[in-house]
C-alpha cells in the first residue's frame, strides 16, 4: 500500500489490536509512535519487534483521557517530525455490568477513556493536519457500538458515539483534504477474549458466518487500508471487520 505521509500515532499500542496495528503500519515504512498508559514494558517490546524488522518507532506514554497530556504528546510528535500524518485512536477500556446496577462513575470512566479521548485526539490531529491540508484518522469502535450488548451500556454508548462523532469530523475536515473513518471489529482473538470460557467462545462463534474469531492482524490490515492513499476517496465510513456477524 502507498502512504504519502511519513508518521503515525497509535494509541493503546502496547498490546492486542493496537500493537498489531503499530507493527503493520511500520511495515509500510511509517514511523510509528507507540502510545501506552501503564504498559511500558510491553510498549518497549513492540518497539523492539518493529526495529528488528527494519522499522522505525518511538514510545510515548500518556493517558489518552488526560486532555493536557494528549495535547502535549501531539506537540512533542510535531516538534520531532515536523508533522503528524496519521492517527489511530485505539485505546479504550471496559467496565461491564448490568445497567440497573451500573454506577454513574463506571459509566463516565468508560466514556472518558473511550469517547472523550477519541474526541481530543481527533480535534488536536485536525488542528495539526489542517496546517498541512493532509492527514487521515481511523477510530477503532466496536460491533457493540452498532448492536448494543447486555452488560455493556457504557461501552456501547462510547463506541456508538465514536461512530457518529467520526462522521461529523469527516464532514468538517473534508474541505481541508483530511479523512476520518471508523472500524468496528467483531470478536477478535486477543487477551480480552482469551479469558472467555470455551462454551462462551463456541456460542459467539456460532453467530459468526465465517465460523471463527478474527485475528488482530486482520483489523490492522483494514486500518492500513483506510489510512493509505488507496482509500483517498473514502471518508466518514464505518468499516465492519466482524466475519459477517453484522452485515
Amino acid at each position: 500500500m502507498k502512504f504519502t505521509g511519513t508518521n503515525v500515532l497509535v494509541t493503546g499500542a502496547s498490546r492486542g489490536i493496537g500493537a498489531e496495528i503499530a507493527k503493520e503500519l511500520a511495515g509500510f515504512g511509517l514511523k510509528v509512535w507507540i502510545n501506552y498508559r501503564s504498559g511500558e514494558t510491553q510498549a518497549t517490546e513492540v518497539k523492539s519487534a518493529i526495529e528488528a524488522e527494519g522499522g522505525v518507532a518511538e514510545i510515548i506514554g500518556f493517558d489518552v483521557s488526560d486532555e493536557s497530556a494528549f495535547i502535549s504528546a501531539i506537540k512533542q510528535i510535531v516538534e520531532a517530525d515536523g508533522s503528524l500524518a496519521y492517527l489511530v485512536n485505539n485505546a479504550g477500556i471496559t467496565k461491564d455490568g448490568l445497567a440497573m446496577r451500573m454506577k454513574t462513575q463506571a459509566f463516565m470512566d468508560v466514556i472518558d477513556a473511550n469517547l472523550k479521548s477519541t474526541f481530543i485526539g481527533c480535534r488536536e490531529a485536525l488542528k495539526v493536519m489542517g496546517k498541512k491540508r493532509f492527514g487521515s484518522v481511523v477510530n477503532i469502535a466496536s460491533i457493540v457500538g452498532e448492536t448494543g450488548n447486555a452488560g455493556q451500556t457504557n461501552y456501547a454508548a462510547s463506541k456508538g458515539g465514536t461512530i457518529a462523532m467520526t462522521k461529523s469530523f469527516a464532514m468538517e475536515s473534508a474541505p481541508r483534504g483530511i479523512r476520518f473513518n471508523t472500524i468496528t471489529p467483531g470478536f477478535i482473538a486477543t487477551e480480552m477474549t482469551e479469558v472467555l470460557k470455551e462454551e462462551v467462545k463456541d456460542a459467539f462463534t456460532a453467530k459468526i458466518p465465517l465460523g471463527r474469531f478474527g485475528e488482530p492482524k486482520e483489523v490492522a490490515q483494514a486500518v492500513a487500508f483506510l489510512l493509505s492513499d488507496h482509500a483517498s476517496y473514502i471518508t466518514g465510513e464505518t468499516l465492519k471487520v466482524n466475519g459477517g456477524m453484522l452485515m
